[in-house]
């Protein structure tokens, strides 16, 4: 589901500040422009420091990409190796290259005109293998400000709460200002861990999920690109690719059976 992590934010925050009101707590408690500055500030130079400027400019594109990114077509994937494993094995491995600037993935056309090229499979799989470790490096550095900014935002909290409480210290001699005082040093705290645990981190675990989703989109690929550049039977390579689509997907009339079936009537018509 597309919207899942914004829902999923929107449900803690809701959930956090449904909580606080029914306990009677104001929600203009937690107005702090301080403590803000504090987390915001502390938290932001902090991680900075950490990824570099260059870390730090990629981070709008990833909040948007991960609020908006479309979940991975593994089965379109099969269906589309499955139909070019039967047309290399009815036309032959060159007749793929009028096909090969149709096909939309950068990686899979790639991997489909080495094979056209006549380029040897243990080359092959060596760049493909190279192009996914390299893929894998952009994501890791991609999650890093999250993932620092999560570790970071708790801690720039509690540095907020003890400057706060310097303060209260510094003022005992006006008892009916502590109150609000101390109040006010906790937010600090407050917003640190709830804005590590609420945003920060959840979104480095879904660009997470979302880079293995897509080494294991590519790993089926490499696969599916192998099997047809070695003529494999397009039954074998429906058979094959399909291991990478959950059990539950699999049934009724899907795109990677309607392939598998396709292909099973044109090896049956050429044998006949």
């Amino acid at each position: 589901m597309k919207p899942a992590t914004g829902i999923g934010i929107g449900v803690a925050m809701a959930g956090l500040l449904m909580g606080a009101i029914m306990t009677g707590t104001s929600p203009a408690a937690f107005i702090d422009i301080p403590a803000l500055l504090i987390i915001l500030g502390g938290t932001g130079g902090a991680t900075m420091a950490s990824v570099g400027m260059e870390g730090m400019k990629r981070i709008p594109t990833l909040y948007k990409l991960v609020l908006s990114a479309e979940p991975p077509d593994v089965a379109g994937r099969v269906s589309l190796l499955v139909s070019l494993a039967e047309q290399a094995r009815r036309e032959g491995l060159l007749a793929l290259d009028a096909t090969v600037a149709d096909v939309d993935d950068d990686f899979t056309r790639k991997g489909l005109q080495l094979v056209v090229d006549g380029i040897d499979p243990d080359l092959v799989r060596e760049v493909l293998d190279a192009e996914i470790d390299g893929m894998t490096a952009r994501h890791h550095a991609g999650a890093a400000p999250f993932e620092k900014a999560g570790g970071f935002a708790p801690t720039m909290g509690i540095i907020g709460t003890v400057m706060g409480l310097v303060h209260v210290l510094q003022n005992l001699a006006a008892p009916s200002t502590l109150g609000p005082a101390i109040s006010s040093a906790f937010i600090a705290t407050l917003m640190g861990v709830g804005s590590a645990n609420v945003i920060y981190l959840p979104i480095a675990n879904r660009l997470k999920a979302m880079s293995a989703e897509e080494v294991e989109l590519r790993t089926l690929t490499l696969d599916g690109i192998l099997a047809v550049q070695a003529g494999d039977n397009p039954r074998v390579v429906a058979e094959k690719l399909s291991s990478y689509i959950a059990p539950f997907e699999r049934g009724g009339e899907d795109e990677p059976k309607v392939a598998k079936m396709r292909a099973s009537e044109q090896v049956d018509a050429e044998a006949a």
